[in-house]
């Protein structure tokens, strides 16, 4: 009898642009900017997770738009959407339910409609205080 692969630890999929517009620091100016500032404070978060998985988790950041181009860092896997950001977000979280349907999924955001769309696919979602320090 074959093992079952062992179920990864949680991921935690973050919408930059929410969560980065969800503060009024002047982020508008640069937009990039703000994205791999967000990236950079994601990094404790995916050792210490969030309040629904205590850590670690796997984090990915996905950007969009002007903040395209930002890389990742340890701990912090960024994906630049080609498109909609909500439209790569929902595909992440397909997929990796789709690899591991055990495998517990969190998306960072306060869009309505993104949270109707991944709680559909079995995610749970948290609000962009939960990553902010």
């Amino acid at each position: 009898m074959e093992q079952d692969e062992a179920v990864p630890p949680a991921l935690l999929v973050v919408d930059g642009a929410n969560v980065v517009g969800s503060v009024p620091d002047g982020w508008w100016r640069d937009r990039r900017g703000a994205a791999e500032r967000l990236r950079d404070a994601l990094v404790g978060v995916a050792a210490r997770g969030v309040p629904e998985h205590p850590g670690p988790v796997e984090v990915v950041l996905v950007v969009e738009g002007a903040a395209r181009g930002a890389g990742g860092v340890p701990g912090v896997r960024v994906v630049s959407a080609a498109g909609s950001g909500d439209d790569r977000i929902v595909e992440l979280v397909g997929e990796a339910r789709a690899e591991h349907p055990d495998r517990a999924c969190v998306v960072v955001t306060a869009d309505r409609e993104l949270r109707g769309r991944v709680g559909a696919l079995g995610a749970a979602v948290t609000g962009p205080r939960s990553v902010r320090s």
